[in-house]
């Protein structure tokens, strides 16, 4: 099993109402990841992604341009240690 790694993302900008957390869903199932993406009630989505450290690097950069009608102003990112070969579970969902 590959070793496995997670970050908690945040992201500010216009990202709700323009489908984001729908295309943040997409691409982390294209990158093999697993997670959740919801919106937050101050205006940002907040995204927790793990998996191969090069998925969840992928999706940070997909982040910074965001779904086709977003204005994406910041990306904060905060790796979580200690992941390493766990799995806490499958596929990614939209939280509400």
């Amino acid at each position: 099993m590959a070793a496995v790694t997670k970050a908690r993302i945040l992201v500010s900008g216009r990202v709700q109402g323009v489908a984001f957390r729908a295309y943040t869903e997409r691409e982390a199932r294209r990158l093999g990841l697993y997670g959740w993406v919801r919106n937050l009630g101050d205006g940002r989505v907040e995204i927790s992604a793990a998996g191969p450290r090069d998925g969840v690097e992928g999706l940070i950069t997909w982040c910074q341009g965001g779904s086709p009608f977003a204005a994406v102003k910041d990306v904060q990112v905060r790796w979580i240690d200690g992941v390493g070969e766990e799995v806490e579970g499958t596929g990614f969902e939209i939280r509400y």
